[in-house]
């Protein structure tokens, strides 16, 4: 079983609700696939957001957040004017990474879209990996202990 295998029917910390728009598909009439990453990412930006992570604060001071791993499992497609729903799960992969396990669902019928886990972390002002004191305690709260 595949690590994006482990994303199924979870209780999401975060869930976003948005709508395909047109230019967003293909000449099939489906969403492109990589706009997927897209949804992905806008909703764990929104939801490190609602914790209390600013990334533009945090650019200002030299410290970058980085995806150093994407999976994702294509289930079905989403077409023009669908309204989908972007589930954010965390999980503490280390010391230094953290998981967002992710799911996109159709709102009409909660088909299952995309199946993601992405791995990302923070890289400091040497471009060395390093999370912040202030976003490991917010991660803490949400995502218990490392792993590793």
């Amino acid at each position: 079983m595949s690590e994006v295998d482990k994303v199924s029917e979870f209780e999401p910390a975060f869930s976003l609700k948005l709508a395909v728009r047109d230019y967003e598909c293909d000449l099939q009439g489906v969403v492109n696939n990589a706009v997927y990453q897209h949804y992905l990412e806008h909703a764990r930006h929104e939801f490190l957001k609602s914790i209390g992570v600013d990334f533009i604060a945090y650019a200002a001071k030299g410290i970058n957040f980085v995806v150093v791993r994407a999976e994702l499992d294509y289930r079905a497609a989403l077409r023009p004017g669908d309204e989908f729903v972007v589930r954010v799960e965390l999980e503490r992969e280390s010391r230094l990474r953290i998981a967002f396990l992710q799911e996109i669902r159709r709102v009409s019928d909660n088909a299952l879209i995309v199946k993601a886990r992405i791995v990302g972390t923070a890289i400091n002002q040497r471009g060395r990996p390093e999370l912040p004191g202030e976003v490991e305690r917010l991660l803490a709260r949400q995502g218990g202990e490392p792993r590793e």
